[in-house]
């Protein structure tokens, strides 16, 4: 990027050294080393904990010493997307960022603004003298695009500071006070195969050009889910015919509503035209159903090479009654928050992989019970069915604590500085404030940031006129700190 004439300037001089360090998530060895001796070049104390988390203490400044301490958090990882074709090595090559408008963004790659922006910004606060502030302790966490295992991996006692603030945020003017916390139930088919009965008919259905989104933050947007679909076309055809099931493979992300599947199975032969009717007929009421909010949403069906077996008629018959069955989309809405999901199960993907057919879903829910339950609700039903299931330990959720001193200074001091309140709202999706709670249940925590767009893609980019914004209002804050 080079030393451009942005504003402020301290912070964008800071981004472009953070771009220059390759730092793929779960490889940031280098941004550790570099955070490291950047902290103690300033003289400040540096230190890294036995997960690789980073941690730079500063003194408050002159005349603020009373204020209790204070935690400035972002991620050092990044994810790492490209575009087709680029001769681009993440854990070797620098971040070539461009200027388009009032955004910036990269060429070809994503740009790391995701929480690049975050880690330069409190870099800024370190070198910054000017900033007025109590006790800072600035870290740094790693690999939280993949499993958030830098604040997993956090021990309690490694901060010390009474209150938080996260800048891993992607609207401007939003303030962030509550997570959900989420986990993954498994199930498991055990498939035998078997003879295909004399004269049927093979046939492959597909789904394609949802919408898809993201299966916390979109979950409540009444997106169609591929894999739901399918099982309701299969268990449609169930109930008329025998339909014997081949392959099947939908869905893709953990965290992700699918947008596409296919499914390739048969019937006897007799019933072929029926079975086109019918999927005609299905389909044109899944139009109707998502009629708003799926616009390119496409289905096809073809006759397909007959397959040499089939899998067992009870093992197809229980999956397809388990998908049809299982709980997706919101389970419940916040009882704290207007319109905003509490609890949520997502149907993720559905494949078939040798001998097992494995499905992913992930529940979600601001609070750990809820959670807890659906995960109980959504494994019940694949464990009628005959699967095995698996739940892993998932991360904890952010609890919305609506009487937050941090929350009313944040929201003062950005009233003081653009005349305006800000949104406060909480997010169905991970946070690294949900941990962090875990281990330090007093800790008073907020996250903001500047505006990012197409984050985890290529066509990642930043509104620069929002860093400004976000820098004065970090800094309004810090010094509003309530004394110790």
């Amino acid at each position: 990027m080079g030393k451009l004439n942005l504003e402020p300037k301290l912070v964008f001089d800071c981004f472009a050294e953070v771009n220059k360090i390759p730092r793929p998530s779960n490889k940031e060895d280098k941004m550790m080393d570099f955070l490291v001796n950047y902290g103690r070049k300033l003289g400040l104390e540096s230190l890294t904990d036995e997960t690789g988390n980073v941690l730079i203490r500063k003194p408050a400044s002159k005349g603020y010493e009373k204020l209790a301490t204070t935690v400035i958090q972002s991620h050092m990882d990044m994810v790492c997307e490209k575009v087709a074709g680029l001769d681009f090595d993440f854990e070797k090559d620098a971040i070539q960022t461009e200027i388009d408008g009032e955004w910036m963004r990269a060429k070809g790659t994503t740009l790391g603004a995701d929480d690049g922006i975050g880690v330069a910004m409190e870099m800024a606060v370190l070198a910054d003298d000017s900033v007025k502030h109590g006790p800072i302790e600035c870290v740094f966490t790693r690999a939280e695009e993949t499993s958030l295992g830098g604040a997993s991996g956090l021990k309690a006692g490694f901060m010390t500071g009474k209150y938080l603030i996260n800048l891993d945020s992607e609207d401007e003017g939003q303030i962030f006070i509550s997570c959900a916390g989420g986990a993954n139930t498994e199930a498991f088919f055990d498939v035998e195969f078997e003879d295909v009965p004399a004269d049927y008919f093979f046939f492959k259905m597909q789904i394609k050009g949802l919408v898809g989104g993201h299966s916390g933050d979109d979950i409540e947007k009444k997106r169609a889910n591929a894999n739901i679909l399918l099982a309701r076309l299969l268990f449609n055809m169930m109930k008329k015919y025998d339909v014997r099931l081949s392959d099947i493979q939908s869905g893709g992300l953990h965290n992700a509503i699918p947008r596409d599947g296919y499914v390739i199975c048969c019937v006897p032969t007799k019933f072929k035209e029926n079975v086109r009717v019918d999927f005609n007929v299905m389909t044109a009421e899944f139009e109707e159903e998502y009629v708003v909010t799926e616009k390119t949403m496409v289905f096809e069906l073809e006759s397909v090479s007959a397959a040499e077996k089939v899998i067992k008629k009870s093992v197809t018959d229980n999956l397809i009654k388990a998908l049809v069955g299982v709980q997706n989309g919101v389970f419940a809405m916040s009882q704290d928050i207007d319109n905003f999901v509490e609890t949520s199960s997502n149907l993720a993907s559905v494949r078939l992989k040798g001998n097992v057919i494995y499905i992913e879903t992930m529940q979600r829910s601001n609070l750990t019970s809820k959670r807890l339950a659906a995960c109980d609700a959504v494994r019940s039903v694949f464990d009628l069915a005959g699967a095995r299931t698996e739940v892993n330990t998932g991360y904890p959720g952010w609890h919305l604590d609506p009487n937050s001193p941090l929350l009313k200074i944040t929201v003062d001091a950005y009233e003081r500085l653009f005349g305006h309140a800000p949104i406060v709202r909480a997010i169905h999706a991970g946070l690294e404030c949900g941990l962090f709670s875990e281990k330090y249940p007093q800790m008073d925590m907020v996250s903001f940031g500047p505006t990012l767009r197409g984050v985890h893609s290529p066509d990642e980019r930043l509104l620069i006129p929002t860093v400004k914004m976000v820098w004065e209002h970090l800094q309004e804050v810090l010094k509003n700190i309530p004394e110790q």
